[in-house]
């Protein structure tokens, strides 16, 4: 009776489990599906290096460089922002700060971790939003750094608890060691720690990126929504999630329009998949450099 209780669990687990699988297999064929049309109108070069999207004109263009180098620049400076803010904070909450300064903490950066995007849209749009208009005395302050702003904000928590989980993989020898051939907290924590928890932040460092890349709600409302060559920080953008959300309930089903989106959704999703593939190959290494693959 135990056995067959126990086969049971095991395929229904296993179905759960490969459910996943299915799902992303059905996710790809869509997008190859209704993405693919797009090119036999335009070449795949032109469309991704393109300079002008204008898909509802007469004679429409569909060149989404705007829309990927906006991606672009709203990502790395959320990067910027992210990075010093989620590295120093787990390195704080694991090496330095003290439990009761812990246990207010972490909470706190979990909490931030559970708003959602549109909340942080609204703060860029009501407190971000007028401070760089003024600041910069630009006439509109939704731009690249709105966006960046926001997003940098989002991705910490991200960015914190998987740095944290590296610091954490680190053996506790490695630090005795150190202290015990006379080297300070410092020393210890630039020296030691994180160059042994170097690949574990790498792998933070990326699915914070795609996480940033791959936000919708935020940047379509703190971006401006500009689908134009970006040349400042301070200029309106349109990142690509936000060109899809803006603008697919207007683009007739089957049109060339609405293939074009998935066709950017579809680059949006190998791009997003490729950095979680860098993250894995990456974290497999970090486990296996401190012993822990097994």
């Amino acid at each position: 009776m135990t056995s067959i209780k126990e086969k049971i669990y095991k395929w229904i687990f296993a179905t759960l489990a490969f459910s996943s699988l299915v799902f992303l297999i059905g996710i790809i064929i869509v997008l190859f599906k209704e993405g693919m049309p797009i090119f036999k109108e335009v070449t795949a070069f032109k469309f991704i290096f393109g300079k002008s999207w204008y898909p509802t004109y007469s004679e429409p263009e569909f060149g989404i460089l705007p829309l990927i180098l906006g991606s672009i620049w709203v990502t790395l400076g959320a990067i910027f922002i992210c990075v010093p803010l989620g590295v120093g904070s787990a390195l704080y909450l694991h090496e330095l700060a003290g439990h009761k300064q812990r246990a207010i903490l972490k909470p706190i950066i979990e909490i931030l971790a559970s708003i959602p995007s549109v909340v942080f849209g609204f703060f860029g749009m009501v407190i971000v939003t007028p401070f760089i208009q003024k600041l910069f005395h630009l006439p509109t302050g939704l731009c690249a750094l709105n966006g960046s702003l926001i997003l940098g904000i989002m991705a910490t928590p991200t960015v914190c608890s998987l740095a944290e989980d590296a610091l954490s993989y680190v053996p506790k020898s490695f630090r005795e060691a150190s202290f015990a051939v006379g080297a300070n907290r410092w020393q210890t924590l630039t020296q030691v720690v994180m160059p042994a928890a170097g690949s574990g932040i790498a792998t933070a460092i990326i699915l914070g990126m795609s996480r940033a890349i791959g936000e919708t709600m935020t940047v379509l409302m703190v971006t401006g929504g500009a689908a134009v060559m970006p040349h400042s920080y301070l200029e309106p953008v349109r990142p690509m999630t936000a060109a899809i959300a803006a603008e697919m309930g207007e683009a007739p089903m089957g049109g060339s329009h609405y293939h074009a989106l998935f066709a950017i959704a579809l680059i949006l999703f190998l791009v997003t998949l490729v950095f979680n593939i860098i993250a894995e190959i990456i974290s497999r290494r970090f486990r296996i450099k401190l012993g822990l693959s097994g």
